[in-house]
């Protein structure tokens, strides 16, 4: 058995990483190489900032290159429990934000050449019991009514055609959900904020950060001035400090 993720075993892993010890001075420094990281390093080299990226491992290392490949349109809740939960206008907002999320996905990958076998093959939502069928009809109609005029019912012959199977009594079909490459992605998008140039660190985990004052900060061994870093939990004008073989 293999453990080694199939995305990264079935990819050509990036080789434009910066092979010197961490330096340089930089505007900005993002941490982590999963997709966030990749497409803010990409779009602020894009823009004419000098940027970092610093990577703990390689890139697309975390979860970004452990998934099931999918890129799913709407959110796992119904849109009328989001609605009650949220009110109409933010759950209007957050199913929208994954249509958007995908279209911006198509896109990049369009500028930027990346062959990732992206493809709009669609997502099924199965009534595997015949008692699911009336709650998943309703779904459908809901959200055709109130987001989504593309999704459609299945039958359960629609669904034997689609999947060769007689185990299912019907589906949601939302044609908008896609699926990629994921390793191939990531390696892509890496190349391109490369080529854009973004400065590329892997195997540099981030160990700390030191808040300074001013634009003009010393360097010690092994560590980063950058004005400004991305991380989960943002902080400014701070060096880097890191450990790895960068």
């Amino acid at each position: 058995m293999k453990f080694t993720s199939y995305w990264h075993d079935t990819s050509k892993a990036f080789a434009g990483a910066t092979r010197e010890p961490l330096s340089g001075d930089f505007e900005v420094a993002v941490i982590g190489a999963g997709f966030t990281g990749l497409n803010a390093a990409r779009k602020l080299a894009k823009s004419g900032v000098k940027v970092a990226l610093i990577e703990a491992e390689h890139v697309g290392y975390g979860a970004s290159g452990r998934n099931g490949g999918h890129l799913n349109s709407g959110h796992f809740a119904s849109f009328g429990a989001a609605k009650a939960h949220f009110g109409e206008a933010k759950a209007r907002r957050f199913w929208r934000s994954y249509d958007d999320s995908i279209d911006m996905i198509e896109a990049i990958i369009a500028e930027e050449r990346i062959d990732c076998s992206f493809r709009r093959g669609g997502k099924l939502k199965l009534a595997s019991k015949p008692s699911h069928v009336k709650q998943l009809q309703a779904m459908c109609e809901e959200l055709r009514r109130e987001v989504d005029p593309s999704v459609e019912w299945l039958s359960r012959g629609d669904v034997r055609k689609e999947l060769g199977s007689e185990a299912f009594h019907g589906a949601v079909l939302s044609p908008k959900s896609a699926m990629m490459h994921m390793g191939r992605y990531a390696n892509g998008m890496a190349e391109a904020a490369a080529r854009h140039g973004a400065a590329i660190w892997e195997h540099n985990p981030v160990q700390s950060g030191c808040q300074m004052a001013g634009g003009s900060l010393r360097r010690p061994a092994r560590s980063l001035p950058a004005r400004s870093s991305l991380r989960p939990t943002p902080i400014r004008q701070r060096i880097l400090t890191t450990i790895g073989d960068g």
